[in-house]
């Protein structure tokens, strides 16, 4: 009769074992596939970079999206995705199920933001144009940019990464971190330059020279089909060791120019300026657009040594001093200006 009682509590107290087993398993589940909000409305929702999933957890039970942190902690880490969760700005509903927002977040399906990068910015320029749509930090993308053990790490010899920040329209997240960013710039420079060089004629000039010409070309023009004549004018120059004199180098070596550029400013001595110095830059002075790089590598074959602005955004070239002095007559000194641009 003992062995028959103790058989009863048994199996009573396996199959209240597997009762609280199943009605867990049904909270679970109940929890997993309902939504927190059926009739809630997308939100902003930010996870920061290196956040610990209990960290997250909590912050989504705060801001409404589920209702018990705990038991998304515990789905989560069953279904190893502990270390999954993505940084970055998400865009989730109270009305999504936490099956759904552990997918999402696991697989980083972050907004995306569209900003664009014009030929010949600076990284100056650019890093202003990523903290406007809230994309980076200012000072902290231009601390990168002049990272020493940074750039030896790309292979780059020059003062920044100025010039190897590739213009194009790229898609960020707001939370992405600002390394990352300025890694997909670079890279985006090495998918499209590396083959022009590699497919062009073998060239007396460094790879690193060719990026510093063209981004002196991509600031003296905004018409594509001068710049190989640009291009041509400042590498004649060069051959013969001529000065660039290019006025965009000397800006470049102004700090805070005001905009105006005056002649005191070309004759002082700067690295960057190339009505003082002899041959190049010390590296680029704005990022180059694919045209511009073209142009230094298949340039025009041309005699020419000067140029000058015909004040409606393109230029008279040159091949002798008395020649581009009759046209900075013709084209700056009649109206009453002061020589805009002449090499």
């Amino acid at each position: 009769m003992v062995n028959f009682t103790r058989t009863r509590l048994v199996f009573i107290s396996i199959g209240l074992f597997f009762l609280v087993i199943a009605f867990l398993s049904l909270g679970f589940g109940l929890f997993l596939m309902s939504p927190a909000d059926k009739g809630g409305a997308d939100q902003i929702f930010f996870v920061k970079e290196g956040s610990p999933l209990k960290e997250v957890a909590g912050d989504l039970e705060k801001t409404g999206l589920v209702t018990n942190k705990t038991l998304f902690v515990l789905w989560t880490r069953v279904k190893g995705y502990g270390k999954d969760i993505r940084a970055g700005e998400y865009s989730l509903s109270p009305a999504m199920a936490p099956v759904q927002l552990i997918e999402i977040l696991r697989k980083g399906l972050v907004l995306l933001h569209p900003v664009t990068i014009p030929e010949g910015f600076t990284r100056d320029q650019i890093a202003d144009a990523l903290a406007d749509k809230g994309l980076a930090d200012k000072n902290r993308f231009l601390e990168l940019t002049r990272d020493k053990a940074l750039l030896q790490q790309y292979g780059i010899s020059g003062p920044s990464f100025e010039g190897y920040l590739f213009p194009d329209t790229y898609y960020f997240s707001r939370g992405m971190p600002t390394l990352a960013i300025l890694d997909t710039m670079v890279k985006r420079f090495r998918q499209l330059v590396t083959p022009l060089l590699e497919n062009s004629q073998p060239m007396a000039m460094k790879f690193e020279d060719v990026v510093t010409l063209a981004s002196i070309v991509e600031k003296e023009t905004g018409r594509p089909e001068e710049r190989p004549l640009i291009a041509s004018v400042f590498l004649n120059r060069l051959k013969l060791g001529m000065r660039l004199e290019s006025d965009p180098t000397v800006i470049y070596g102004i700090e805070n120019f005001d905009g105006d550029l005056k002649k005191r400013d070309l004759t002082e001595k700067t690295p960057y300026n190339t009505y003082v110095i002899h041959g190049l830059t010390p590296g680029p002075i704005a990022n180059p657009g694919l045209e511009s790089i073209k142009a230094v590598i298949d340039p025009a074959r041309t005699d020419y040594l000067y140029f000058v602005s015909r004040n409606d955004g393109s230029h008279q070239f040159s091949r002798t001093l008395a020649e581009h002095n009759r046209a900075v007559e013709i084209y700056q000194k009649r109206k009453g200006k002061s020589p805009e641009k002449t090499s």
